[in-house]
């Protein structure tokens, strides 16, 4: 013929020509037998390390939300130290007393900021600022009460250690979890050895002294709450419910408080009885240091937390 007739590439056995040579199977980039690749036991080490990894990052995580919660609760407080300040000098620095004219305490009436007049279907603000925003600790702002107290005034569900107190009636209705001193309400918040007509008058609190010890809004399952009594013994048992102590443990040992004063602070659980929570108590009685109590005079869920 003509023209030479074309070689053509010898046949391998398989069909693969003898000038291509296919990669190692173990080498080839899509097999499942990769000698580049992690092998079982290395992917069940990385495991383990990012699973420890976790073990020990989880723990300063919650910590640190905690922390970051405790913060938000000072600001609300330090919030509440301006609707409280406004409050006091459009009243000539009084606050009112446990009652108003239409039978609901005047401390939920302040906290919610509205007051009930004559038109049940209808409210006043009893001061100028909204205060919803500001209602509830981070630590305490999403669970429910269980204990309930109604009258022909009132609905009200107690709060809980990490759950908000709430108001139903009369509306609208409002949820929070702090309180208010409850001596700031009573006519004998200078102490029930004072004279009558020392007792019998609305408390002026610009003229206090010492009003940076003096509690006035702070961490509670109530709208209004306070230590009663120097003397009084700690809860035998750690608050898990509804209780009327002031002795909760919402902040890891503490809770917080804002002042007369308008400062905010934390306070460990055994620096309750260290307060001033009316001109009559004694700051140093029988369970602080100065009174000379004791580790072991503490209940057992108490004897870590700082003394005072």
């Amino acid at each position: 013929m003509g023209c030479e007739e074309k070689k053509r590439p010898i046949r391998r056995a398989g069909g693969f020509p003898q000038w291509w040579t296919p990669s190692p199977i173990i080498h080839h980039p899509f097999s499942i037998i990769n000698s580049h690749g992690f092998t079982l036991i290395e992917l069940l080490v990385v495991i383990a390390i990012i699973a420890l990894l976790m073990a020990v990052l989880i723990p300063s995580l919650s910590a640190a939300r905690k922390r970051a919660r405790t913060v938000i609760c000072r600001s609300h407080l330090k919030g509440w130290g301006t609707t409280l300040d406004l409050y006091l000098e459009d009243n000539e620095g009084r606050f009112a007393l446990a009652l108003d004219k239409e039978g609901i305490q005047s401390e939920i009436s302040l906290l919610r900021g509205l007051r009930i007049g004559n038109d049940p279907n209808t409210t006043s603000r009893y001061h100028g600022v909204r205060t919803e925003g500001i209602a509830c600790c981070p630590m305490a702002g999403k669970g429910r009460g269980t204990t309930s107290l109604t009258s022909d005034a009132l609905d009200m569900t107690y709060g809980e250690v990490f759950a908000p107190w709430e108001i139903t009636k009369p509306q609208p209705t409002f949820r929070m979890s702090y309180g208010l001193n409850m001596y700031l309400f009573v006519k004998q918040f200078i102490g029930l050895t004072a004279s009558i007509r020392q007792r019998y008058s609305y408390l002026d609190v610009f003229n206090l002294k010492s009003r940076a010890n003096i509690p006035m809004l702070f961490d509670a399952t109530e709208p209004s709450n306070c230590l009663g009594v120097p003397n009084l013994p700690p809860p035998p048992r750690e608050p898990t419910g509804y209780t009327d102590d002031v002795c909760i443990n919402r902040h890891q040992g503490a809770i917080n408080f804002l002042f007369l004063d308008l400062s905010v602070a934390e306070v460990g659980l055994k620096g309750l009885w260290t307060l001033r929570w009316n001109l009559g108590f004694d700051t140093q009685g029988k369970w602080t240091r100065a009174g000379n109590v004791q580790p072991e005079d503490w209940p057992e869920w108490m004897r870590g937390f700082k003394d005072y």
